[in-house]
C-alpha cells in the first residue's frame, strides 16, 4: 500500500495546480501535536540514516532532492532537521545563487548538471534549475519566448537523469503571506536571526502574486512520473519536516537496496 504522505501531497503529471487550493496549515496525516511530531521525526531520522548508509554501501542508486520555496519557507530548516544524524560522507548540498560570469557564458543547465548525484550519493538542491523559470520569469531577466522553452528542457533533463539511474524528488514548501510576514519580523527583531535578514526579500514579497503564478505553471508543467513534485504544507515547520522525511524514506525503501556481498569468504579469515 502506498504511503499516504506520498499520495496526499504528490502532484500527478498533467494536473493543473492552483496553490490557493492547497492548505499550508494542513496537518491532516498526523494526529499528534508539535511535541509528538518532533518525537516522530527523531525516529524517522534514525531510519533515514540507516537507509542512507545502505544507499552509500550498495553504490547503485542516486537520489536528487530539489527544494524550492518562497523566502522563509524553510529550505535550510529542512536540510538541518530532516537529515539530522545522516552521515555527511554520502550527502551533499548544492546551493544555486546568482550565476557567475562563467556560468552565464554556458547554457543555464550547465552548472546544474555538474552537481547532480553520483552513485551511492544523496544531493540536495537548495534552490535549483527551477530558478530559471521562476525568478528569471518574474523579474523579466530574459524574454518570455526564451524562458517558456525551458519547461520542456527541464522535463527532458530530468528524464535523462532518471533514465541514467537518478531518483528525483521535488518539494515545494508551501507557506502563506501571513506566515512569511511573521518569519520576516522574527528575523528582523531577533539578534540571532538578523544575519539572515535581507531587505531584498521584501521586494520579492511585493511580487507574491507573480511568484505564485510562476510556481503554479512550473509545477503543473514539470511534475512527471520520473520527477514528481510534492506540495508540502510548511506553515508548521514540524509537520513540513515529517512529510518530507516520510516521502524520502518511502522512496528509498522502494529501491529494494541490499548490502553488497563480501569480496571474500569471511568464514576463512582469522584475525590474529
Amino acid at each position: 500500500m502506498s504511503n499516504p504522505f506520498v499520495e496526499r501531497y504528490r502532484v500527478p503529471p498533467g494536473q493543473p495546480v492552483r496553490l490557493a487550493d492547497w492548505d499550508p496549515n494542513d496537518k491532516s496525516l498526523f494526529e499528534g501535536d508539535k511535541k509528538e511530531g518532533k518525537q516522530a521525526l527523531r525516529r524517522l531520522n534514525e531510519r533515514l540514516a540507516e537507509l542512507q548508509e545502505l544507499l552509500y554501501a550498495e553504490g547503485k542508486h542516486k537520489l536528487l532532492i530539489v527544494l524550492q520555496a518562497m523566502d522563509t519557507a524553510g529550505k535550510d530548516g529542512v536540510i538541518r532537521h530532516v537529515f539530522k544524524g545522516v552521515n555527511p560522507q554520502g550527502v551533499e548540498v548544492a546551493n544555486f545563487k546568482v550565476p557567475t560570469p562563467i556560468e552565464l557564458a554556458h547554457d543555464y543547465l550547465w552548472r546544474v548538471h555538474q552537481r547532480t548525484p553520483a552513485s551511492g550519493q544523496i544531493v540536495i538542491f537548495n534552490r535549483s534549475h527551477y530558478e530559471d523559470v521562476l525568478v528569471v520569469r518574474v523579474k523579466n531577466l530574459v524574454p518570455p519566448e526564451r524562458w517558456s522553452r525551458r519547461y520542456h528542457h527541464i522535463v527532458e533533463f530530468e528524464r535523462l537523469l532518471a533514465e541514467e539511474g537518478t531518483t528525483i524528488l521535488k518539494f515545494y514548501l508551501h507557506i502563506d503571506q501571513e506566515e512569511q510576514k511573521k518569519r520576516l519580523e522574527a528575523r528582523r527583531d531577533d539578534p540571532t536571526k538578523q544575519w539572515k535578514f535581507n531587505p531584498g526579500d521584501l521586494e520579492d514579497r511585493k511580487l507574491w502574486p507573480q511568484y505564485m503564478e510562476a510556481y503554479e505553471e512550473a509545477i503543473s508543467r514539470t511534475s512527471s512520473e520520473w520527477a514528481p513534485w510534492f506540495i508540502v504544507p510548511a506553515n508548521r515547520k514540524w509537520y513540513r519536516n515529517l512529510v518530507i522525511s516520510q516521502v524520502i524514506i518511502d522512496t528509498l525503501e522502494g529501491l529494494d537496496m541490499r548490502y553488497p556481498a563480501p569480496k571474500a569468504d569471511l568464514s576463512q579469515i582469522v584475525i590474529e
